[in-house]
């Protein structure tokens, strides 16, 4: 019997896929962003900040439509932008006694108008708006590479640092201000912490869907497990496998990368959805 060369896979169609550089770039991308939203969201939903994160990523369209204006890197001018729009919600909810939603409702119209705004001035941009309206993760570019990585390690980094501080101040706020965490500070920490996961997210599944990718995960783990380690380890997993799979058949389907991505994700929380159940 003839044996099967070692490298059979290099004979396969999904060899040559891998062989492309922007299939290769958008894997990486998907699979940097899927494990990063994941475990963000976490912390967004247990803090429930989930609309938070919706209002930041329909902010980001301002911040995009701004780096088209100012002739900048669009995800680096919707990170400074979007960065000012989280620390206003938080000083403002903070500071006054408006509710946190009814402040970002307000700045979730107002950025998008704004970039309506802005758009109209520029013109000519509407193709590579509607990338990042609702994803184009096979366009990703090296130099967004090198942002998105950046940028997942610079979060990754903060919760480990203060990740012991932000657990204590989602489950027990008062005690963890008599105990001298500095709650507000890791208040705005959080806010920064999204608002950065949320902006380097919106090429890969866009503006419209990646307050999904930033949730769904999180909550399809929440059901699975009431451990916080063991959430945030499955939550991981769940973005990194269904980046990685969406991205795959919506290749071989030729079916839109971000809304493939959401729809899979989605499907895995409606599976696990009876399991959480029956763990009650």
């Amino acid at each position: 019997m003839a044996r099967t060369p070692i490298w059979w896979f290099e004979n396969t169609p999904m060899a040559e896929l891998f062989s492309y550089a922007f299939m290769q770039r958008a894997l990486l991308a998907g699979a940097i962003i899927g494990v990063t939203c994941a475990v963000m969201g976490v912390f967004v939903i247990y803090r429930r900040l989930a609309f938070m994160g919706a209002g930041i990523a329909h902010a980001s369209f301002g911040g995009v439509a701004l780096g088209f204006w100012l002739g900048i890197n669009p995800v680096l001018g919707a990170i400074g932008f979007c960065l000012l729009v989280g620390w206003s919600i938080g000083a403002l909810s903070l500071k006054t006694a408006v509710r946190e939603d009814t402040v970002v409702g307000i700045f979730f119209a107002s950025t998008m108008a704004l970039g309506i705004l802005l758009i109209s001035l520029v013109g000519g941009f509407q193709q590579e708006l509607f990338g990042y309206l609702f994803g184009s993760i096979l366009s990703v570019t090296r130099e967004d590479i090198w942002i998105i990585l950046v940028v997942g390690l610079a979060v990754g980094f903060f919760l480990l640092a203060w990740g012991k501080e932000l657990v204590f101040t989602i489950f027990d706020p008062q005690g963890a201000a008599v105990s001298g965490i500095p709650t507000g500070m890791i208040y705005f920490l959080l806010i920064t912490l999204i608002t950065l996961t949320v902006v380097i997210s919106i090429k890969v599944v866009g503006i419209v869907l990646v307050s999904a990718l930033l949730i769904t995960p999180a909550a399809t783990a929440s059901l699975l497990s009431k451990r916080f380690s063991v959430i945030l380890l499955l939550a991981a997993l769940i973005g990194l496998g269904s980046t990685q799979l969406g991205l795959l058949l919506s290749y071989w389907w030729n079916t839109p990368s971000g809304a493939t991505i959401v729809l899979i994700v989605t499907g895995i929380f409606l599976i696990a959805a009876p399991f959480g159940l029956i763990r009650r």
